[in-house]
């Protein structure tokens, strides 16, 4: 017997004739016996001769079985003229239905005979509708059906056949279960249709027997299967008695079945565990009462009156049977919804703790969940987690006052609260236990408190974040309270007010969240665990972390709550230990560093050096995509890593040139130069200097110089030496305007015409695109230069050397290291560097009308040319322009340069296409003229053929005005 549900009293003893029947009505039983009388009794205490009222009145005051003797009160003889088979009392119709030489119904409580069915005479078995008020009763082989007419009568509605003699029979729903001998059947009430459900047992009789859900319970020897209204069968549908039972009464919870030795209660929960046995002699039937299951004997009458629930549930408990108690909890009162809420809480405690201790780990944190308990008291089973300690105190104080109350109400049980002490001091022994502790932070337990918390976080991050947003809507319309409100941490961490619940339990739970998912080695999860909304202690969390070398972990807890340099230096140190390995990367700081560019560009400048030198273009890649301002960048690389300053303003360069300043094109075009002069001055050292040799540098510095136009090229030409370095010296006298000192350098110092030629092509056609006049006397330049080489040459050196005696001088008046150079200055702290101005120059455009801005010695000095030896002149090369630019160049003023000793057929590649084009163009001139003196003509002769046209004024064409 696991608890006691009923208490078996004795009613009435010492009944004179033997009990066929029982039932009761009110608070009084009406006992069918053997001689055909009916007898009623009642309660002994509301039958005392002092206060005798009509039975009626007595009905009305009481409508259950009292727990007391039952005394004859009225005695019904003649009642029927054979034995009793059954009673019943239909209660909405104040009505008793007795089956025995036929049916009858009487009415209530007078007795008085309201209908005998004469066609139920013979019935054996019967089913009664209350709730349409329908009758059905088996004869022999046949199966009828009545309504109640609602007044004194009853109206047969159908009559069926079945196949052998009905043994048990009832309502399900529309249609009607049969017990035929040894089969079921449900037979269709509308039109007799019969359909097998299964076969019956062998040793006892069918039984049929229908439950408070609608359900039937069938009976198959020892076993009740349960199936539903149409016959098929439910899961885990069976009820396995001790044996084969006679009758089944359903009081719910229990089913109570009547055996040969005993009274058998089991539960309709499955697994449809034993109950109660209850042990009488001779009992004849078991009857449900309105308030009890009354168990007639020969003489006597015994009822099972069930034992308060709030009772049993402690009896249950006791004993360890939690999920009955539970079961138990949901069929109190509606009224007493908080005295369930909380014995559920209270049973699902203990049963937690009883499946904690018993190592089924899993099902307690279930119960735990269930009982809605803090989350704390469920961590203080595992002391090896480490929380916030002012929460665990007080959680831990709030559970000690919960269980302080009356989890188990005794209000209706009348049990004393000793066992419930006893039970709670039990379950709690096993904290002081050294054996369990171990158990506790074993894996099974770990992985249990992992799906605990797991089931519990998503609620508790939902009212954490929806305190969040109502703060953050208070502090929009200007009611935030700061004095109430202290800060969770420092360095960019989340603030979370002390006196927030939810989030306060959002910091236990994640902190205690993310130990248990390290100690199951779950780092994963982990890992997404920190990745996304958490609300992580960040100083416990830190060091457990660290502890445990949790790097990734580590990383993501500073990410989330923006402790970016604690992150970023911990990452460099971990790239650093693990350059053999490469578990930890370089890029993995660029990639950090790529969401940091808007909000912190400083942090990422400076983090960004560790990883320039071994990933370049990706960190300059970093700089660019962040949109980074460029000025900043090459102000802090210039600082930190000069060497690659040139590669990111390349870079920048390579994807818009109007995008990058002139300020920092100067810069780009001095740091080449820079790297060409050191180049230089090593080989002049070494004696191996070559105006012909080129380095990537010096490359990359004329393809600048030729390319860009935003540096400042009189401060380059103050840097250049006197005695190399041509090229440069000429692309950057072009940027002056300085074009006959530009072609004299090509010419007479780097002796390479060819590129001479280029530049005044250059000049040419920049012209054109101009839209301006084009520059035809640059030809006449070169040619000057071709003619006059020692002037030239004279020229070139004098101009250069007042160049370095001026930069000399300015150098001297202002000291600085390196001419050009920008100056960084440093403004307000956090809003970092930015380059200063570099001395620059206007550039001038080109004059439309001259060819330099100051003609040399020689230009149009015609008696210095007179006296030049014509062997000294560069002839040769003066006709091959003359040939090859004879559509550029003025012919006349040509002619007037060159020396009378040239021979003419030398001439003719200039002449011939000159000729050519000249006679062609007077040619079209005069067919062009011509042509118009036709025209001319023409129009002529239209106007004076509209002038002869002749009017005749008639007497019909005058018209009075």
């Amino acid at each position: 017997m696991v608890h006691t549900a009923f208490d078996s009293l004795e009613l009435l003893n010492g009944c004179p004739t033997k009990i066929d029947a029982v039932e009761s009505y009110g608070s009084n039983l009406l006992v069918a016996c053997a001689d055909g009388s009916l007898r009623i009794y009642g309660p002994e205490s509301s039958t005392s001769s002092a206060d005798r009222s009509p039975p009626s009145d007595r009905h009305s005051k009481t409508l259950e079985l009292k727990r007391e003797p039952y005394v004859l009160e009225r005695t019904v003889n003649g009642f029927s003229r054979k034995p009793m088979l059954a009673m019943e009392v239909l209660g909405s119709r104040e009505l008793l239905l007795s089956l025995s030489e036929s049916i009858s119904f009487h009415k209530l409580p007078n007795l008085e005979t309201l209908a005998v069915i004469t066609k139920a005479k013979g019935a054996n078995a019967y089913s009664w509708d209350d709730r349409r008020g329908f009758l059905c009763f088996a004869r022999q082989k046949r199966v009828c059906i009545f309504r109640h007419d609602g007044g004194r009568g009853f109206v047969e509605v159908k009559e069926f056949g079945v196949p052998d003699t009905v043994k048990s029979m009832s309502w399900c729903g529309e249609n009607i279960c049969l017990g035929i001998r040894r089969e079921y059947t449900i037979l269709n009430a509308t039109n007799g249709a019969l359909s097998e459900v299964f076969p019956s047992g062998r040793i006892a009789p069918p039984l049929v027997v229908s439950l408070p859900s609608g359900e039937l319970l069938l009976g198959k020897d020892n076993i009740g299967v349960l199936v539903d209204q149409n016959g098929k069968l439910l899961q885990e549908g069976r009820i396995c008695w001790s044996e084969a039972p006679a009758v089944v009464v359903i009081q719910k919870p229990y089913a109570t079945a009547l055996l040969q030795r005993h009274i058998e209660i089991r539960s309709l929960r499955v697994p449809y565990p034993l109950i109660q046995t209850v042990v009488l002699r001779d009992v004849r039937l078991i009857h449900q009462g309105n308030n009890a299951v009354i168990v007639a004997l020969n003489n006597s009458i015994h009822g099972l009156f069930p034992v308060p629930i709030g009772a049993q549930i402690v009896q249950l408990t006791a004993s360890g049977n939690f999920e009955e108690a539970l079961a138990l909890c949901k069929l109190l009162p509606p009224e007493d919804s908080n005295l369930r809420a909380s014995k559920e809480q209270s049973i699902h405690i203990r049963y937690a703790h009883y499946l904690f201790e018993n190592g089924s780990y899993e099902e307690a944190m279930d119960h735990f969940v269930a009982s809605q308990v803090e989350i704390t008291y469920v961590l203080s089973l595992y002391p090896s987690i480490v929380i916030p300690k002012s929460s665990m105190v007080s959680g831990a104080e709030k559970f000690l006052d919960m269980s302080g109350e009356v989890y188990l109400s005794r209000a209706s049980s009348g049990v004393s609260d000793d066992m419930e002490a006893s039970s709670t001091s039990h379950t709690l022994e096993y904290d002081e236990s050294s054996a369990l502790e171990s158990k506790k932070m074993s894996h099974n337990t770990l992985m249990a408190l992992v799906k605990f918390l797991q089931k519990k976080r998503n609620s508790v991050i939902g009212k954490a974040a929806a305190e969040g947003t109502e703060e953050v809507i208070s502090d929009a319309v200007g009611h935030t309270h700061e004095s109430n409100r202290s800060k969770r941490s420092n360095k960019g961490r989340v603030n979370i007010p002390l006196d927030s619940g939810a989030r306060e339990m959002a910091l236990i739970l994640d902190t205690a969240l993310l130990q248990a998912l390290l100690l199951t080695s779950q780092s994963t999860a982990a890992l997404d665990l920190l990745k996304s909304l958490n609300y992580c202690d960040v100083k416990i969390c830190e060091e457990i972390l660290k502890n445990g070398s949790h790097y990734l972990c580590l990383l993501e807890l500073y990410k989330w709550n923006s402790m970016h340099r604690e992150a970023l230096k911990l990452l460099h140190k971990l790239v650093n230990e693990s350059k053999s390995d490469q578990k930890f990367k370089p890029e993995m700081i660029i990639e950090y560093l790529k969401p940091l560019c808007g909000p912190d560009p400083m942090l990422v400048l400076e983090f960004s050096m560790h990883v320039l030198e071994s990933c370049p273009s990706q960190t300059i890649d970093l700089f660019l995509t962040g949109n980074i301002p460029a000025d900043l960048v090459n102000s802090y690389l210039k600082q930190h890593a000069p060497k690659m300053q040139a590669m990111y303003l390349e870079l920048m360069l390579s994807m818009n040139e109007n995008g990058i300043s002139g300020n920092l094109q100067n810069e780009m075009v001095q740091i080449y130069l820079s790297e060409v002069l050191d180049w230089y001055a090593d080989l002049i050292g070494e004696k191996k200097w070559d105006e012909k040799s080129y380095t990537a540098s010096r490359k990359k510095l004329l393809s600048a110089l030729e390319g860009i136009s935003g540096y400042n090229p009189e401060i380059l030409l103050k840097r250049l030496p006197p005695n190399a370095l041509y090229e440069e010296r000429a692309i950057l006298s072009g940027k002056l305007n300085q074009h006959e000192l530009a072609l004299s350098i090509y010419v007479h110092k780097l002796h390479v015409p060819s590129l001479a030629l280029s530049y005044c092509d250059k000049l040419y056609e920049a012209g054109l695109h101009q839209h301006q006049t084009p520059k035809t006397n640059i030809y006449l330049t070169l040619l000057q230069i071709y003619l006059n080489p020692k002037k030239t040459i004279k020229n070139i050196e004098k101009r250069i050397a007042n160049l370095v005696s001026s930069s000399s001088s300015s150098s001297s008046s202002s000291p600085s290291p390196k001419v050009g150079w920008t100056s960084v200055k440093t403004k307000a702290k956090g809003l970092g560097k930015k380059i200063a101005d570099i001395e620059g120059a206007e550039d001038s455009r080109i004059s439309p009308s001259g060819t330099d801005s100051g003609k040399s010695d020689g230009d149009g000095d015609g008696d210095d040319f007179g006296e030049e030896v014509v062997s000294n002149i560069m002839l040769d090369e003066v006709l091959d322009v003359l040939g090859q630019r004879w559509d550029r160049v003025n012919g006349a003023h040509a002619l007037k340069l060159l020396p009378k000793e040239t021979k003419l057929h030398n001439l003719l590649p200039f002449l011939g296409p000159l000729l050519r084009k000249t006679s062609e163009a007077h040619r079209n001139f005069s067919v062009i003229k011509r042509l118009r003196e036709s025209q001319n003509l023409q129009t002529k002769d239209e106007l004076y053929s509209h002038r002869k046209v002749d009017v005749k004024i008639t007497g019909e064409r005058i018209r009075r005005i």
